[in-house]
């Protein structure tokens, strides 16, 4: 079975997706129709029939499946539409500005229909050793958890070229819907998902918009583990700084080697049982790294190809991403708040919460100087 694909948004990251399908990367499927609002090169190039309106494209009945890599402000109108209309759907992250939207969106979902996200970074090798370490309880009882990723760092101009943004109108957040989504996706596909979660954000503190580009946040788990995590637009050079420890040792990724530390024996063993005051157990460290890098973005597409293909099971499901973005959205209404907020998130109070602020928002006014543009450089 070959898929019949249309893109919809062939801006930066559309027009990947793409070349990924037109260069080959990608077996199974061909690219039937595109969408966006404005000209489009790919399009004339490969002879591929341009459309301005996606329900036009959808109600033309010439694709299996769609990519929705639109701004998230859009994601849910698109998403209910495709959906409705029968079409596999691969959402670009966030699934869309708050978990009652994306629950909005997984209501219409049909048993034969395949939707995914593109949590891309679950095809990383690095975070694919740590899950399967987890999996297998190599550290033993969870004790705490560290993520410091502040090397998502953007320059002032990444925000000028789009009006929507780092806009409450446009993209619903900042740094916790666009860049951090992936950590925090990460996050909880390994270590699972906490209790109860505090955060503490930067609005527009090292940028002229009013979203957050700082967040700092901590976690409390349901076996009294800790945990935490720190985020940023506005550092260089950042730091990319992830450690899980537990009873039996730690995982410590650096965002360049993975290390596993194995106490011989667990801490809980050794502390009950040495006599020397000043003792720790014994530690032998290997090291896990995995090289070279792989097209994350294709694993993830391939991926859904073949589950409407050949019924592989999704990498990404999209029910997956109302994970992350719950743990996004009560970052931020703990901020707004003042208050630890408590999990599963009150998914309704968050968008009643969000609602306020879009209504008081504005689209910004867009920079026309010339960009280079390098998507290679946009990846963590």
């Amino acid at each position: 079975m070959t898929v019949r694909l249309g893109i919809i948004g062939v801006g930066n990251i559309g027009f990947q997706h793409a070349n990924n399908i037109l260069s080959g990367i990608i077996q199974g499927c061909i690219i039937t129709a595109l969408c966006t609002r404005g000209p489009c090169s790919l399009a004339e190039q490969s002879n591929i029939p341009l459309y301005s309106d996606y329900k036009e494209l959808i109600d033309k009945q010439e694709c299996d499946a769609v990519i929705v890599a639109t701004p998230t402000c859009s994601h849910l109108e698109i998403g209910c539409y495709a959906l409705s209309r029968g079409l596999h759907v691969l959402m670009e992250k966030p699934i869309g500005i708050s978990v009652a939207e994306g629950e909005r969106m997984l209501e219409l979902v049909r048993p034969e229909q395949i939707f995914g996200l593109m949590l891309n970074q679950r095809a990383d090798p690095i975070f694919v050793a740590m899950k399967k370490k987890m999996d297998e309880n190599l550290l033993g009882s969870l004790q705490r958890i560290n993520w410091t990723m502040t090397n998502w760092f953007r320059p002032e101009i990444y925000f000028q070229t789009s009006n929507w943004r780092a806009t409450w109108a446009g993209e619903g957040g900042g740094l916790l819907v666009n860049q951090c989504i992936h950590n925090l996706d990460i996050l909880q596909w390994i270590c699972g998902m906490p209790m109860s979660i505090q955060g503490f954000c930067g609005f527009g503190k090292y940028h002229n918009i009013e979203v957050e580009d700082e967040a700092t946040a901590f976690f409390e788990y349901g076996n009294g583990a800790t945990g935490s995590f720190i985020g940023s637009t506005g550092e260089a050079p950042g730091v990319n700084r992830f450690d899980i420890i537990g009873d039996q040792g730690m995982l410590s990724y650096d965002g360049d080697r993975l290390l596993h530390f194995e106490n011989r024996p667990s801490t809980s063993e050794f502390s009950q049982n040495t006599t020397e005051m000043f003792g720790q157990p014994e530690v032998c460290i290997t090291d896990l790294s995995v090289s070279p890098p792989v097209n994350q973005h294709a694993i993830i597409l391939q991926n859904f190809i073949n589950a409407i293909s050949c019924s592989e099971s999704l990498i990404a499901p999209a029910q997956e991403g109302l994970k992350a973005l719950a743990i996004a959205n009560a970052i931020l209404l703990s901020a707004w708040d003042h208050e630890q907020i408590q999990m599963p998130l009150d998914s309704a109070r968050f968008h009643k919460a969000l609602s306020e602020r879009r209504a008081q928002s504005r689209l910004r006014a867009t920079s026309q100087a010339e960009v280079n543009i390098d998507m290679e450089a946009s990846f963590r």
